[in-house]
C-alpha cells in the first residue's frame, strides 16, 4: 500500500532530514540526560510539521494520515523519544480535526495551531481509575463569570512542562457517571501544573512525563462537541495504536540495521564463508518482517474503515483488531531489539559503540505499559464472549 501524494512526499522529505540530521545526533544525549528533545521539536515546528494533518482550508499542509504514520516510523528510527512526542501530539490533533464538527472555537484553534505550531499534551490518564481511559473521576464544573474548570490528578502527562496546550478527559458534570466523558482543550495560560514525583524511567526518557495535578479554568466553547466515547473508538484509540506501532517499528528497524552492519563487518574479516551470526540475522529479519506486516496491514484496515461513515470503527471486530495491533507490536518490537543485541554481543550491550541497541531495547520495553497490555486483554476477553465476527 502506498497512496502518498506529492504533498505527502514533500512532508516526509523534511521529516527524514530532521530525523537524520537533528533527532538522531541528539538521541543519546536526550536518553542519557532524560531531557526533552528540544532540538528535534524545534525543527518540527520550524518545518510546520506540528500542523501537518490540519486541512489545507484551515491553513495546514493537509497531509494524509498515512504520511503522519510514516513520519512516526522515520523519527522512531533515529530517536524514540522525539517520535513519541510527535506521535502523541498528532493523536490529539487528529482527534480534534476529525471531531470538531465545525465548532467555531476549534476551527479557529486549528488556525492558531498552524500559525504558532503549538504543542498539545494529553491528560487522559487519572489516578484512581486503574488505567481505564473510559472512566473519569475529575469533572467539568462551573467556574467564575461563565467559565468552566477542573482539577485532575494525572499519573503521567507526556512532556507536560513543554506543552502549549492540554487536551484532557473529564466527566461531563459533577453529577455525571464516570463513563459520561467529554474532551476539553485548555491553553498553557489557562492551566496550573503542580508536578508530582520525578521522571527517571528505564526508557522513553526524553518524553519527560512525570505526574501532575492539573487545574484549569477556561471557556465552555473549549469543550469538544463530540462525546469522548465516540472520539475514543473512532479516532483516539486506533490512531494511538497505529502511530505508536509505527514508531516502535522504526526503533526495531534501526536495531536490526545495527545488527546487520555488525554482521557485515564480521563477514569482511572472513569473506570465504558467512559468519555464524548471519544465520541469526536471517531469523531476526523474519521477526522484523512479522512486525512490519502487522503494522502495515493495520494502517490499511484503518483507512478502509475510515472511508465514508466511521461506524465500522465502533464495531467489536474493529476494536479487537486495533487492540491486537497494540499488543502484537508492543511485544514484537522489544523481541527484535533483544535479538539484535544477541547478535551484536557486548558491543550491542555497551552504550558507546556504533552497534549499541540498549536505548532501543529500553524504549520498546515501555510499549507494553502504554495502556497496559493486560488491561487490553481483559477488554478483548469480554468482547470475544459476545462478538459475532472477529
Amino acid at each position: 500500500m502506498n497512496r502518498l501524494t506529492d504533498r505527502d512526499e514533500d512532508f516526509l522529505t523534511g521529516i527524514r532530514r530532521i530525523a537524520y540530521e537533528i533527532a538522531g545526533p541528539n538521541a543519546d544525549a536526550v536518553d542519557h540526560d532524560a531531557r526533552f528533545p528540544i532540538e528535534a521539536v524545534d525543527a518540527l515546528r520550524g518545518g510546520g510539521a506540528l500542523s501537518a494533518f490540519v486541512p489545507v482550508e484551515l491553513g495546514g499542509r493537509g497531509v494524509s494520515f498515512e504520511a503522519i504514520a510514516a513520519a512516526c516510523f522515520e523519527l522512531g528510527r533515529r530517536c524514540g523519544a522525539s517520535a513519541m512526542v510527535f506521535a502523541m501530539h498528532q493523536i490529539e490533533v487528529a482527534s480534534i480535526v476529525r471531531h470538531a464538527d465545525d465548532a467555531p472555537w476549534f476551527q479557529e484553534y486549528l488556525r492558531d495551531l498552524v500559525r504558532e505550531q503549538r504543542l498539545i499534551a494529553s491528560v487522559t490518564s487519572e489516578i484512581g481509575t486503574g488505567g481505564d481511559m473510559s472512566r473519569s473521576i475529575a469533572a467539568l464544573t462551573p467556574g467564575d463569570d461563565g467559565t468552566v474548570r477542573f482539577e485532575k490528578q494525572a499519573p503521567t502527562v507526556s512532556y507536560g512542562a513543554h506543552a502549549d496546550d492540554f487536551l484532557a478527559t473529564l466527566r461531563r458534570s459533577p453529577d455525571a457517571e464516570p463513563g459520561d466523558q467529554v474532551i476539553v482543550l485548555a491553553a498553557r495560560d489557562q492551566v496550573t501544573l503542580e508536578q508530582v514525583g520525578t521522571w527517571d524511567p528505564l526508557g522513553m526518557r526524553g518524553t519527560c512525563s512525570p505526574g501532575y495535578t492539573i487545574r484549569a479554568e477556561f471557556l465552555p466553547e473549549q469543550v469538544l462537541p463530540t462525546p469522548f466515547t465516540a472520539v475514543a473508538t473512532e479516532s483516539m484509540v486506533p490512531i494511538s495504536h497505529i502511530l505508536w506501532s509505527h514508531l516502535w517499528l522504526g526503533i526495531a528497524t534501526d536495531a536490526f540495521e545495527r545488527a546487520r552492519t555488525f554482521v557485515r563487518a564480521q563477514a569482511k574479516q572472513r569473506p570465504e564463508q558467512p559468519p555464524p551470526t548471519a544465520q541469526r540475522l536471517s531469523h531476526l529479519m523474519s521477526e522484523l518482517s512479522l512486525l512490519r506486516a502487522e503494522v502495515n496491514s493495520a494502517l490499511a484496515d484503518f483507512e478502509v474503515a475510515s472511508e465514508g461513515s466511521r461506524d465500522r470503527l465502533s464495531t467489536m471486530a474493529t476494536v479487537l483488531r486495533f487492540n491486537n495491533l497494540k499488543i502484537a507490536a508492543s511485544e514484537q518490537a522489544p523481541r527484535v531489539c533483544q535479538g539484535a543485541m544477541g547478535i551484536c554481543g557486548i558491543v550491542g550491550f555497551k552504550n558507546d559503540t556504533p552497534f549499541s541497541v540498549g536505548r532501543h531495547l529500553r524504549d520498546t520495553m515501555s510499549a507494553s505499559l502504554m495502556v497496559a497490555n493486560e488491561r487490553i486483554h481483559m477488554t478483548n476477553a469480554s468482547l470475544l464472549l459476545v462478538a459475532k465476527d472477529v
